[in-house]
């Protein structure tokens, strides 16, 4: 009797390592299922923002790049501020991720009726 019960307990046992060995060898790799960070811009040209509102999704980096001919910044509204850029020349831009669901009003602050908005889901 305790021949069987051994017996049967080792066929189990076998069979949960059999099960497991084929689940982890048979799943995809969980690093090959990872998507890259979404990335987006909103282009500074003509005195305006383009988008003007851009709607991502949290982890998205959002990179502003100055098109225009002037110096040109990026600054959320709220205090303490979100993000803020330095001033930008022409062709230099500047990144933020957004990590956290909400809406983020922003302006140039070397022209503050240039304004914008990027809403996180």
């Amino acid at each position: 009797m305790m021949i069987k019960r051994t017996m049967s307990i080792f066929g189990w046992a076998g069979l949960v390592l059999i099960a497991l060995g084929l689940l982890f060898n048979g799943s995809p790799d969980i690093a090959a299922n990872t998507q890259p960070p979404a990335t987006t811009e909103v282009k500074i040209d003509n005195f305006s923002f383009t988008p003007v509102t851009l709607t991502v999704t949290a982890g998205t980096t959002v990179t502003w790049t100055n098109r225009d001919d002037i110096p040109h910044t990026v600054v959320s509204t709220d205090d303490p501020k979100t993000f803020k850029s330095k001033v930008m020349d022409t062709d230099e831009n500047f990144s933020f991720t957004f990590t956290k669901p909400g809406t983020y009003a922003y302006f140039c602050s070397v022209h503050p009726k240039m304004t914008g908005t990027v809403v996180v889901k």
